[in-house]
């Protein structure tokens, strides 16, 4: 085959590709992936992709943008609530596939994706009025970007928290640079990195929900928000404080990972990833040995970028961290392990990624300063 032919040819499968996706998103659109309900005086926003675990995609971002600003407009609008359609997931993390198979055919569907979600993350932390968040199911990744910079975050039993993104080879963002490091002690580098799971009743305790109420009362209490009359804040917190005072389930469990706090605190204290591990070979304990064993899983690179994410983050407020996050994922795109986390996890499920660098002493700190730096006219603008 002449190039002429296989140039055209790897045009055609372009096409077909971004058709294939444009095709997606129409179909998508016909089935309301978000809904959106005028209740009296409440605006109740309903992540309407089920079967997906709510996962979230462009569609959803431009949709949800515009419909906050109008509310935020309304003088009849007091109140805005987010919730997960289905009974599993509130929302568990952005359409990664979608942004793997888009990438092949257009790269600027990545600049794009990421720069709408960061923009929409930012409106939700700075929006004017009471925000709820219903997170009563699987919250993980973009999940947790629509919902922990809202004013209040209820979670139930059933909610399972993580940020898994170092296992697939991003980093934990929508402004996990900023709220991880805001955790008590070394709890959110320990979360960053690893991409452990919190569940029910510990997701309030770190503070990553503001409130814990059981599943069954949170029709009742939607119904009771909904009927509140001009809330300020503090009517809005007066109403979930008495709902968790009838929320007994699992009160008497201790915090899962009360036992190793301490540990936590002093084996992931160190100036660099290579020092955490060095921690904890030195450590041996059983709880070091299983952190060893999953950090080797990892991405190194994306254990490098999560590591001073962090550590810049603590410092910086939201807004620049977005930017800051902006410019990593941007560089993950240009990357090999990302595609190669979504390919081992999502589309092959061998779980056996080959990322490249292999080991952490080849990412050298020239390639991690890479990623933080500017991107001048193309940077996230808030």
């Amino acid at each position: 085959m002449s190039l002429i032919s296989l140039t055209s040819a790897h045009r055609l499968r372009s096409v077909y590709r971004l058709q294939r996706i444009q095709g997606h998103m129409m179909s998508s659109k016909a089935v309301s992936e978000v809904l959106f309900e005028k209740v009296g005086n409440t605006g109740v926003i309903t992540l309407n992709r089920p079967k997906a675990l709510n996962a979230f995609t462009l569609t959803m971002i431009r949709q949800i943008q515009p419909q906050l600003k109008k509310w935020d407009k309304d003088s009849e609008t007091d109140l805005v609530i987010i919730k997960g359609a289905g009974e599993k997931a509130f929302c568990a993390g952005g359409d990664i596939r979608a942004i793997t198979e888009a990438r092949k055919a257009d790269d600027s569907f990545t600049q794009i994706f990421f720069r709408e979600e960061y923009i929409l993350n930012n409106a939700i932390a700075t929006y004017k009025k009471p925000f709820v968040a219903l997170i009563d199911g699987i919250t993980m990744g973009g999940g947790v970007g629509i919902s922990v910079h809202g004013r209040f975050r209820v979670a139930t039993e059933k909610t399972l928290f993580a940020m898994p993104e170092t296992g697939i080879g991003l980093f934990p963002d929508v402004g996990g640079g900023y709220f991880l490091p805001r955790l008590k002690g070394k709890l959110g580098l320990f979360l960053g990195l690893t991409g452990f799971r919190l569940k029910g009743r510990d997701v309030q305790r770190v503070g990553l929900a503001t409130h814990f109420v059981q599943s069954d009362k949170i029709a009742s209490l939607e119904k009771d928000l909904v009927d509140l009359k001009s809330p300020s804040d503090s009517d809005v917190v007066q109403l979930l404080d008495s709902y968790q005072q009838q929320s007994n389930l699992d009160a008497e469990k201790p915090f899962v990972l009360q036992e190793q706090t301490e540990a936590i605190d002093r084996l992931f204290s160190a100036g660099s990833m290579e020092e955490i591990m060095e921690n904890l070979k030195k450590d041996g304990s059983a709880f070091a040995l299983k952190q060893i064993e999953t950090l080797a899983k990892m991405s190194p690179t994306s254990l490098k970028l999560t590591f001073r994410q962090i550590q810049d983050g603590a410092r910086m407020s939201l807004q620049e961290v977005l930017v800051m996050e902006y410019r990593l994922s941007q560089a993950c795109m240009r990357g090999h392990d990302f595609f190669e986390g979504v390919r081992a996890v999502l589309i092959d499920k061998d779980h056996s990624p080959k990322w490249k660098p292999s080991t952490l002493s080849e990412v050298s700190e020239q390639a991690i300063e890479e990623c933080f730096s500017s991107l001048g006219e193309r940077d996230l603008k808030l």
